[in-house]
């Protein structure tokens, strides 16, 4: 079994080169440190620091035991922390961002049944289709589409997002109906804030170049010109499933569908979460799976 008498003690000591230094921080007497520093020693058989009345400085297999020591004490902090955490009631300000359409039509219902049943949560919902630096504008969460950047970010999936084509049986009278990639050309395509649109062909992700009659930085503009039968459109479900299912619009090219991508929970690496992220990210995932 580990002896952990005087380790907490010794670490002090050797971060901070004092040992009333270490005895301030631990709430102990300099002479209680003092005192289990000395029981490590020689429960060690080694001697871990040098002192002089001026200076403490670590032995060499002082060193050595501190660079083993500390990672552990940290855990065992943090697993504390994560306890402690867990019992605790979500309170304060929350700041989470989310993109603009898919914040309003999903996440906002479900911070607002949130926020109803948690009133000591302040909750800070921001939207926007720009990617913030969450630790520099003091964000805890964000929502993020699609296949995510490698950063130092901690991830969880909360859902997914399938794309469709999809135009207005209108239009689809007048024009006919495109059947393959090549067939777009001699279509009337409306785009979104991207010159590509994404396919699957032969089960592997493909992007390709349309010919845009309109494009508008807006999906909520873009399925407004499909529903009017201006042309074919390229679209997240959560704008075009509603009509899909009134008959409104008619999907293009099933077959070319390419895989659902990830609807995700990002925030800063830490080594653990505070409660009201936590009950935050746990109602998403409840919510939208």
């Amino acid at each position: 079994m580990a002896n952990w008498e005087g380790i907490n003690e010794f670490v002090a000591v050797a971060e901070l080169q004092s040992f009333s230094a270490a005895a301030k921080r631990l709430g102990l007497s300099t002479a209680q440190v003092s005192r289990q520093v000395v029981k490590l020693e020689n429960r060690l058989g080694s001697k871990l620091l040098n002192r002089t009345t001026r200076v403490v400085a670590l032995t060499d297999t002082g060193e050595t035991f501190y660079r083993h020591c500390q990672p552990i004490l940290e855990e065992l902090n943090a697993a504390e922390r994560v306890i402690t955490d867990l019992q605790a009631k979500p309170t304060g300000k929350l700041m989470m961002t989310a993109p603009v359409t898919y914040g309003e039509r999903i996440i906002a219902p479900v911070i607002n049944d949130i926020a109803k049943a948690h009133p000591e949560l302040e909750i800070h919902l921001h939207l926007t289709n720009q990617l913030v630096d969450l630790i520099h504008d003091g964000y805890d969460l964000a929502i993020r589409l699609g296949t995510l950047e490698d950063s130092s970010y901690i991830a969880r999936r909360l859902s997914s997002r399938a794309w469709h084509m999809a135009a207005s049986p209108d239009y689809l009278a007048r024009f006919g109906t495109p059947h393959s990639i090549s067939e777009l050309a001699k279509h009337q395509c409306i785009l979104g804030t991207s010159d590509s649109w994404k396919f699957s062909r032969q089960g592997k992700p493909e992007l390709v170049r349309v010919k845009a009659r309109m494009r508008c930085n807006s999906g909520v503009a873009v399925i407004d010109a499909a529903l009017k039968g201006l042309g074919i459109a390229q679209l997240p479900d959560y704008y075009v499933n509603p009509y899909l299912d009134s008959g409104e619009l008619v999907e293009v090219m099933p077959g070319y569908q390419i895989a659902d991508e990830g609807i995700w929970a990002i925030y800063p690496s830490t080594r653990h979460l505070s409660p009201k992220v936590r009950l935050v990210i746990d109602a998403l995932v409840e919510a939208l799976q």
